[in-house]
């Protein structure tokens, strides 16, 4: 591997905790200590601040950023970052693409397979109770998201019965999460993805295997096709996600994340992150 002094100074933006729920929160801190250490081997000096810092305005300056906020706050600080041109990764803008309620607009206006998914007011107000209806009516069973940032525990995502469906709202309401996403069932194995813009990673495994080693893991080209249009659609460069296989060629998305924490496959990505980073600083370059 070939050091380049001098690089510039590298800004790690660190993630609330509250977005990285039980044993994301070790993992989401740990892939990205991996890839700062990872890119400061490579000549980058590295200045470390975390999303409370962001939401205040304090942004230390630098040539690049990695970035893993996730809460509104902070991407709204860090657009005028990306507007004037500032190297990124991820965008501002393609983090605020995932919050649901934009997230489900933008895939089903796109060609990419996502389920059926109505955003509405979680507050059930008069004049969006008959779409509800409708949608429940024509969905027997549905799963009930916030509408907003990623999950913060558990119950933020549940599979109900679609005349629970107005129970549940009731219960994100009282908790002052303002949008929900009601989505229709795909029955199926589910699929965790992980991958880079570029194309130089992608892996994937069933979700129920949760520990590794995950030896000789390659995605299908219909997965890999369906995990890298959704990340141009979002604008991501690093991201993972779920799908479900209702039949084994035709993989449905049911759930994209920017800079997810990559659990087992953490050793293998975080280089390669580092690599892509790093690539996307210095054009033309190579190891």
């Amino acid at each position: 591997m070939k050091t380049r002094l001098g690089q510039g100074i590298l800004v790690a933006l660190y993630r609330r905790p509250s977005y990285s729920p039980l044993q994301h929160r070790i993992n989401d801190t740990a892939v990205l200590d991996e890839t700062v250490s990872h890119l400061a081997a490579k000549g980058w000096d590295v200045v470390t601040t975390n999303e409370a810092e962001v939401e205040q305005g304090r942004i230390p300056g630098g040539r690049l950023y990695l970035n893993m906020c996730q809460g509104p706050l902070a991407s709204e600080y860090l657009l005028p970052l990306e507007n004037d041109g500032a190297l990124i990764v991820n965008k501002a803008s393609s983090v605020l693409h995932c919050h649901r309620h934009r997230m489900a607009r933008l895939l089903q206006e796109s060609r990419v397979a996502f389920p059926e998914t109505l955003i509405i007011q979680s507050s059930d107000p008069a004049h969006e109770r008959d779409r509800r209806l409708d949608f429940c009516g024509r969905h027997p069973r549905v799963w009930v998201k916030r509408g907003d940032v990623h999950a913060e525990r558990p119950e933020d995502v549940v599979s109900v019965a679609s005349g629970s469906v107005s129970g549940i709202m009731a219960s994100f309401a009282a908790r002052g999460v303002p949008w929900v996403a009601i989505q229709e069932h795909v029955p199926g194995p589910v699929i965790k993805f992980y991958g880079i813009r570029d194309g130089s990673y992608f892996r994937w495994y069933p979700a129920e295997r949760r520990a590794g080693p995950f030896e000789g893991l390659v995605g299908s080209g219909t997965l890999r096709g369906l995990a890298f249009e959704a990340a141009a659609v979002l604008g991501l460069d690093v991201f993972g996600g779920d799908a479900v296989l209702p039949s084994p060629d035709r993989p449905v998305l049911i759930d994209m994340n920017d800079w997810p924490s990559f659990a087992a496959l953490r050793s293998e990505a975080a280089p390669a992150i580092a690599t892509y980073v790093d690539h996307r600083a210095n054009p033309g370059e190579s190891e």
